[in-house]
């Protein structure tokens, strides 16, 4: 279950309480769920319950209600309520392996689809090196979501002072386009090459790279072991906080790509990348996905092989997305 998903079926939680006349609430429009800024809190947290207590509403109460009736939904495993009224919300074990074969059954263009069917995305004609960029990343970001490019504003962003051409040269296609994309559009870009082109963790561009070619040296080296990725009835089971945090990033990848096209933010996609990059070191050093020379691989290197050729698709679509080689060795 993606978080846009579990929104959907927050709302419909809702709608039936209020017509069962068990809530007496107005129904929003949409719901947000959201990762929980801690673990121990559920795999994704609302504050729904808080915003249809406002004007003196029972918030607890209110959220009891939900949780009541959000317990029956197939593929939610618990839920909890804390003060001040936020639904904390745990999906099941074949939640979390339905979403990572989800990933690999679309490959790449997981996340793609019609999220904004029927939505129009104004956007014009841009003359700037930057503004150049970013309009035409937004326009195959507004494509992958199902939307409709119409004439419009061109993207405002921060200026650079040095022309396409000079970027190439300084930095390399992958570099200047990391350079120009990933800060907010408020935001000066660095334009510094020894950071930009540094292989060190310093460097965000280079952690999503390298992150995508250890995903793909992984299935290398589990191919020569004889090990497949693909998850067994048995397998499938991700209950280490590496494991739920590296899922929760890549449940979030559909809703990145839809606000990073509706918003015309291509930094928010960069940023996730950053995000997705970070926890699979995380799950990579705690969670090993091939057995140890005195080990048989086992049902869990199956399904951690399978969340890490996952987590490659993620990152290569999105730097797809972006115009960013994902190298399978770096």
């Amino acid at each position: 279950m993606t978080p846009a998903q579990l929104s959907r079926t927050v709302l419909h939680t809702v709608r039936r309480a209020v017509e069962d006349d068990e809530l007496c609430v107005a129904v929003p429009e949409r719901v947000k769920v959201r990762t929980p800024p801690r673990p121990g809190c559920g795999d994704y947290a609302t504050n729904v319950a808080l915003l249809l207590a406002r004007g003196g509403g029972d918030a607890l109460g209110i959220a009891q209600v939900l949780r009541r009736r959000l317990l029956r939904t197939p593929g939610i495993a618990r839920v909890d309520v804390a003060d001040p009224g936020f639904l904390n919300i745990t999906l099941d074990a074949t939640s979390h392996a339905q979403l990572v074969r989800d990933v690999l059954s679309q490959g790449s263009r997981y996340g793609h689809g019609e999220a904004l069917a029927g939505v129009s995305v104004p956007l014009g004609a841009a003359n700037e090196v930057r503004a150049a960029l970013v309009a035409h990343v937004v326009r195959g970001l507004v494509g992958a979501v199902g939307g409709v490019v119409v004439p419009g504003q061109g993207p405002i962003v921060r200026p650079v002072l040095v022309s396409g051409a000079e970027l190439l040269r300084s930095l390399g296609a992958d570099a200047a386009r990391w350079a120009l994309l990933r800060p907010a559009r408020h935001d000066l870009p660095d334009l510094d090459p020894a950071r930009l082109l540094s292989q060190r963790e310093d460097n965000p561009l280079f952690r999503v790279q390298y992150a995508h070619a250890r995903t793909r040296a992984l299935m290398r080296n589990s191919g020569q072991l004889g090990i497949t990725s693909e998850l067994q009835p048995e397998a499938g089971v991700y209950d280490h906080p590496a494991e739920i945090g590296l899922l929760g990033l890549l449940a979030d990848h559909p809703r990145t790509l839809e606000a990073a096209a509706r918003h015309r933010a291509p930094d928010q996609l960069a940023r996730h990348l950053v995000g997705v990059a970070d926890a699979f070191f995380r799950f990579h050093d705690d969670c090993p996905a091939l057995p140890s020379h005195q080990h048989k691989p086992s049902a869990v290197h199956r399904s951690r092989l399978a969340l890490a050729d996952a987590t490659g698709a993620v990152l290569a679509g999105g730097l797809h997305l972006l115009g960013i080689s994902a190298p399978e060795h770096l």
